[in-house]
């Protein structure tokens, strides 16, 4: 007997989760394994927001709430948007969910027939791909070059929309390639959806407090308002305040698709966890210290690593403007042997001899639509950080 259905069979296990498990796997052997392959703040949450969970708790707010978020979280999401984005909204526009990603789900759910297609500017996070399979939909990869800063230019978008065409995922600032698109980039590619009044947008933001450029960072909502009608913009509490478990996404969307969204969410979890809610309006309306000193941290980090993989001989990196990844190109090693004889035949490869040979983990390329590259994360200690450099450099100078 089967107990995995036909769209199941679709999609894969996360690669980055299976390659931190064999990380973990080597360390309670007692290897000094450094992982660097999961995208998770190793900041601890602040004590103002654990704080906030833990009087809620003592006032009783532990029962069920609205599926979509209690109105005291919905109107700190519109201060949010208010106040860092200049941009306006009602209760009624916000879903908050156990999680971005639920966010994500929730809308594709709601609005994807069978053969429609989204469109996945390569290189893209992990989940968009599998939840489109999951919901009946269609991915449609459009493969964006190192030399364009891995960004969707407006000739490929216009290129990859036809008839079938539903959303387009944006990713800024990106995971895994941690670049950033400006106003104008965005405006841009507004410009070739304005074309298109079918095709929906999700913009997602999750990493704008990790963001290091001069110029201001510039939400999608900003740089189109003329497609406000069928924009969704997601974010969360997770990367900026280190909150990854306690699962709390929200997004801005049209009122109509909200609605939807929360229907969804109602018959599959219900509402996010109460108390989580209360901590995350602490996290969104109290001192933001935390975010801007880990913010520097992260930027510091980001100057390490961008100039330690610079001075390996073969590998190129374009220099990450926000999140706290690194995605360089390992072309030049393709087709190399290692010490015993074989063949790296692909970024695969690759990632599996720096975690056997370097005790490096990372997440190869393939796994986010665009080879041969590997994604390391720098939320990682100074230390490792410079560890990880020097095993990268002997390991890949170990290929013939």
């Amino acid at each position: 007997m089967s107990f995995e259905s036909s769209r199941a069979k679709l999609i894969k296990p996360s690669p980055a989760i299976t390659i931190s498990t064999a990380a973990k796997a080597m360390k309670a052997e007692g290897l000094p394994v450094i992982d660097l392959s999961i995208g998770e703040p190793d900041f601890g949450t602040p004590d103002n927001v654990i704080e906030a969970a833990y009087a809620a708790m003592k006032r009783g707010e532990t029962r069920y709430t609205a599926p979509d978020g209690t109105p005291a979280l919905k109107d700190a999401v519109i201060e949010k948007f208010r106040r860092e984005n200049g941009l306006n909204f009602e209760r009624a526009n916000i879903s908050c969910g156990n999680g971005a990603k639920q966010i994500l789900f929730n809308a594709l759910m709601a609005t994807i027939e069978p053969g429609d297609e989204v469109i996945c500017p390569a290189p893209y996070w992990i989940s968009y791909t599998d939840m489109t399979l999951l919901v009946g939909g269609t991915p449609k990869i459009v493969e964006c070059a190192q030399e364009d800063e891995f960004k969707l230019t407006p000739a490929a978008l216009e290129a990859a929309i036809t008839d079938k065409t539903r959303w387009l995922f944006l990713n800024s600032p990106s995971n895994p390639s941690g670049v950033t698109y400006t106003r104008e980039e965005l405006a841009a590619l507004g410009t070739v959806l304005a074309r298109h009044p079918r095709v929906l947008i999700m913009s997602d933001e999750i990493y704008e407090q990790i963001y290091y450029a001069d110029t201001p960072f510039c939400s999608f909502g900003i740089a189109c308002p003329e497609l406000a009608d069928r924009t969704v913009i997601a974010n969360g509490v997770a990367k900026a305040y280190a909150m990854t478990g306690w699962r709390i996404g929200y997004a801005a969307a049209p009122v109509a698709l909200a609605r939807v969204m929360s229907k969804i969410q109602s018959q599959s979890t219900s509402n996010p966890c109460s108390i989580s809610q209360a901590a995350a309006i602490e996290a969104l309306t109290g001192p933001q210290d935390f975010v801007d000193t880990a913010r520097a941290t992260y930027r510091e980090r980001r100057d390490l690593i961008v100039t330690g993989l610079r001075a390996i001989d073969g590998v190129e990196v374009v220099e990450p403007s926000g999140a706290f990844y690194a995605y360089p190109s390992l072309a030049a090693f393709i087709g190399r042997r290692g010490p015993d004889g074989t063949v790296m035949a692909d970024d695969s490869d690759l990632t599996r001899y720096i975690l056997d040979a370097a005790m490096v983990a990372g997440v190869q390329g393939a796994a986010f639509g665009l080879s041969p590259h590997i994604r390391l994360s720098y939320a990682a200690s100074t230390d490792d950080l410079k560890t990880a450099l020097e095993r990268l450099k002997d390991a890949l100078g170990a290929l013939k």
